[in-house]
């Protein structure tokens, strides 16, 4: 019997490791232009990416507030926000949680920078980032840099929440030729 329980519970693992890891959507290309969006941020107020034209935009897409990856993330960014404003760089995160979630995760956090709800999942599909997992449609971890003409510059389709906000300023520098250092830890 615990034999049959050890092999019931490793098959439900793989299969929800592969349900969670399924290949989302096709991804806009590197070079084309970004897809509009116009969503609402952590205060309730509506943002599109046309407002930033002439900036960098740093779009990250997230699973879900208050998960540990999540955080990392979020905190990191946030710990680098001087070197994305010297690089004339904004953040903006994505994830399908409504705005009272965003607001309450940015309060608790900190964030200095925008996150936006996508409730309707429809511009984490535009940018292919959905995945399901278990039963649940969330955004996968992924990273879309936004060069100041609008076109995507970089995409980084696989996220280790450690280490990637000093990656991002490290692409804007060698696209922008800005010398400012990113912040160290």
């Amino acid at each position: 019997m615990l034999a049959l329980r050890r092999t019931l519970v490793t098959a439900l693992i793989a299969v929800s490791a592969s349900v969670c890891a399924q290949a989302p959507s096709a991804s806009p290309a590197e070079g084309t232009i970004a897809p509009a969006l116009k969503l609402q941020d952590q205060a309730g107020k509506w943002q599109t990416l046309e407002q930033y034209k002439g900036k960098w935009v740093v779009l990250y897409f997230y699973p879900k507030d208050f998960t540990g990856g999540c955080t990392t993330q979020a905190c990191e960014l946030r710990d680098n926000i001087f070197a994305f404003k010297k690089a004339d760089a904004v953040i903006l995160g994505v994830s399908v949680d409504d705005v009272g979630s965003h607001e309450k995760f940015a309060k608790e956090h900190s964030l200095p920078f925008d996150i936006l709800a996508d409730p309707t999942k429809e511009v984490s599909g535009k940018y292919g980032v959905l995945t399901t997992c278990g039963t649940a449609r969330l955004a996968s971890r992924q990273t879309f840099l936004i060069g100041p003409d609008g076109k995507i510059v970089k995409h980084w389709a696989k996220v280790d929440p450690k280490g990637h906000s000093d990656m991002v300023l490290a692409e804007i520098k060698a696209h922008s030729g800005d010398k400012a250092p990113a912040k160290s830890s």
